[in-house]
């Protein structure tokens, strides 16, 4: 799994990742995931083309929640978290180009559903990546701003 770009092992049901291949897919699979939500614009530079396809067919469910990297929304935070609530118990792979709009999403999970405490989220992707304003903003929101 280490092979597939920024994979970041949560918990033993939630990891992260940028996007994976065709065959990373297939070891996703072996791995025993039940489902792959993505949150790339399918217009993403390294996007699989009918990555939909590709991962059905491999009997995995498959979630696609277009962020926009530029203008993420607190609509699709919150649509992303109630989607984690409904999945619990399930394995999951959430990805998205490069693991970052993943990690900004995976924060507001450990901060409003996990409630983990701050030291202890792991926050290395953001060694590589300087969260815009935007993304900043959108990682402080609260609660009741994301409708939960």
């Amino acid at each position: 799994m280490h092979d597939i770009s920024n994979y970041i092992k949560i918990d033993e049901f939630i990891s992260t990742s940028g996007q994976p291949t065709i065959k990373q897919f297939e070891k996703i699979k072996d791995e025993g995931f039940e489902v792959i939500i993505n949150l790339a614009l399918s217009s993403s530079s390294n996007a699989l083309e009918n990555e939909d396809k590709i991962v059905t067919n491999l009997g995995l469910s498959y979630i696609h929640i277009p962020v926009d990297f530029e203008e993420p929304k607190i609509s699709d935070a919150a649509l992303f978290l109630s989607i984690m609530l409904c999945l619990r118990g399930k394995k999951i792979l959430v990805h998205c180009a490069k693991n970052y709009r993943v990690t900004a999403f995976i924060y507001l999970y450990h901060k409003h559903i996990l409630n983990t405490p701050f030291e202890n989220i792991d926050l290395s992707v953001f060694d590589e990546w300087t969260p815009s304003q935007q993304w900043q903003d959108l990682m402080k929101s609260s609660y009741e701003e994301l409708s939960l």
